[in-house]
């Protein structure tokens, strides 16, 4: 077992969001994403089989999808989706996000 301070260990960018590795398995992988209001993950895709998550930490903004729908993001709300699927994260508020990815890509 591991415990991992997101909070302490990982902030905040002022021109770009940032993102930390928290952890990495042949079975799957955790990033801790940070934006500042404004700021946004474009969407996109991989192609890979394979599911993701994206939970709201803190903070508020909306997932994105590739036809230009969003989906309101708050804390406790969690994207599930195939990790094809078209993505990404805009945040109105400074924002925290876990991603989850299995498996790891």
């Amino acid at each position: 077992m591991k415990k991992i301070e997101l909070f302490k260990e990982h902030g905040f960018k002022e021109l770009t969001f940032s993102n930390y590795l928290a952890h990495e398995s042949e079975y799957m992988k955790v990033i801790n994403f940070n934006f500042k209001a404004g700021q946004q993950l474009p969407v996109h895709a991989h192609e890979l089989e394979g599911e993701l998550t994206i939970a709201v930490l803190e903070g508020e903004g909306e997932f994105l999808a590739s036809d230009g729908a969003t989906m309101p993001a708050e804390p406790g709300d969690v994207l599930v989706s195939a990790i094809s699927e078209p993505h990404g994260v805009r945040a109105t508020t400074d924002m925290r996000v876990l991603v989850t990815i299995a498996p790891p890509i």
